[in-house]
């Protein structure tokens, strides 16, 4: 792989080369998708979606803040930006011809982390990982198992193992009536974006951190190759199907998530109390200790000003470490030779570690969420039923007046059924992957008679 394809600025439908130095300083390229995705819809709904523990949370009296899926996107694209800043300073200087001949700046993959970033969770269902197996389950073993006769195992394996990761490629690029390629994103930032550039087939077919889950479905396998092919991402030899090894930047946008989600989840459990707060603090602590300003942090009286102070060193520790790693592996990165993600090889494992075995214990398997993913996918799997079987009973000339309904109900662009079975159960899953947890929790009382 090399860097000046890499960094490439074509979008879908382009017949003419863009050229970095040919660019608007004022609103260069990968700026306009940042711009893009956070003006889509698909981001703003992000706003009512879980990220970890359900909301609103109430404590005594008072509501308590916890992230969601669009303040934890947001956070993920600031301290994304922060990577992509470093590591472009460095690859300018270690490849001065991407500057001196292209015009590429430092800041361009800033703005190329931080746009993968923001849409990193884009395509994640309601009521967090529980709803991507929620929906799996649902085609895997319960109702939705019938439809496995027409399919092949490439789409049946999309189905089972539903992944918000490859309907997040899908809802940045499917096209519309009048909008073709839908967000027309550049290629360096989609190509950022993809953390597991392969198929659903075969499965997990190396240790690879590349091969964990999948990144694309079926419907999008066209386009998908057309984004590789121009960027020059490495053939995974690996896999005997369609597999690829990252874009270099993914490992910084991986980076800037597992750093926020190792922090922050932290940090709404100690403000929400599953965590107390003298404990939690230590675990923080041990991450800075060679940063802290101990006089600063003692002469701290309130726990939200002692765990900011924590929290803001810590983001800043792991930034430096994460960049570290990559510049000491940018070579074999290129090369495809380096399988893990940058925070596996940090110097605070251990400290990590710790905290993420903390927050599962104490956060992740709290009654509260338990009690979230238990809902979702009763929810889930109720609302695919019955939607499913009435766009089924459409395409087969057997719908039902109550299927009728059914069907003018959902939006438009979910109605056709002059389709495949697969993207039909596909496109009804993006669906209910599409919604926030409340319309979810609506739609599902209003098909379930609770509610009109």
């Amino acid at each position: 792989m090399n860097w000046e394809d890499l960094l490439s600025l074509k979008r879908f439908g382009d017949t003419a080369k863009r050229l970095r130095k040919e660019q608007d300083e004022t609103r260069l390229g990968f700026e306009v998708d940042y711009d893009r995705i956070i003006f889509s819809s698909a981001f703003r709904s992000l706003q009512d979606k879980t990220q970890v523990v359900p909301m609103p949370i109430t404590v005594g009296s008072r509501k308590e803040f916890v992230h969601t899926r669009l303040t934890h996107s947001l956070e993920v694209s600031v301290v994304g930006r922060s990577l992509g800043r470093v590591a472009g300073r460095m690859l300018l200087h270690k490849y001065p011809v991407l500057k001196d001949k292209h015009g590429y700046q430092f800041n361009d993959f800033g703005a190329i982390v931080a746009a993968a970033s923001l849409a990193h969770d884009i395509g994640n269902p309601p009521f967090g990982h529980s709803g991507e197996k929620a929906i799996g389950t649902y085609f895997k073993s319960g109702k939705g198992r019938k439809h496995k006769v027409a399919l092949s195992a490439k789409e049946y394996q999309d189905l089972v193992d539903f992944e918000g990761n490859a309907n997040g490629f899908k809802l940045l690029n499917e096209s519309r009536n009048g909008v073709e390629g839908g967000l027309r994103l550049s290629y360096a930032t989609l190509g950022a974006f993809m953390k597991y550039p392969k198929e659903s087939l075969p499965k997990k077919p190396s240790k690879n951190i590349i091969d964990k889950k999948f990144g694309f479905f079926q419907s999008e396998k066209e386009f998908f190759l057309d984004v590789v092919n121009e960027l020059g991402l490495r053939k995974n030899t690996n896999n005997p199907e369609i597999g690829y090894h990252r874009h270099p930047l993914t490992f910084l946008v991986e980076a800037a998530d597992d750093i926020c989600y190792t922090i922050i989840d932290f940090e709404d459990g100690i403000n929400l109390g599953f965590i107390s707060e003298e404990f939690a603090l230590e675990y923080l602590i041990k991450l800075v200790k060679d940063t802290i300003n101990t006089k600063k942090y003692q002469a701290m009286r309130s726990m939200s000003d002692r765990l900011s102070y924590l929290r803001a060193l810590a983001i800043s520790t792991l930034i430096k470490d994460a960049t570290r790693i990559f510049e000491e592996n940018e070579t074999e990165i290129l090369k495809g030779n380096f399988d893990a993600a940058l925070l596996d090889k940090s110097a605070y494992k251990a400290q990590i570690t710790d905290i993420i075995n903390l927050s599962i214990q104490k956060i992740y398997q709290s009654s509260e969420v338990l009690e979230k993913e238990l809902a979702g996918y009763k929810i889930i799997s109720d609302i695919l039923e019955v939607y499913t079987t009435a766009l089924i009973n459409k395409k087969e000339g057997q719908e039902t007046s109550y299927d009728k309904l059914l069907i003018r109900s959902l939006p438009e662009k979910y109605q056709n059924t002059d389709t495949t079975v697969y993207h039909l159960l596909l496109n009804t899953s993006c669906f209910v992957a599409s919604l926030s947890d409340s319309a979810a929790v609506y739609i599902h009382n209003k098909l379930m008679g609770k509610q009109l």
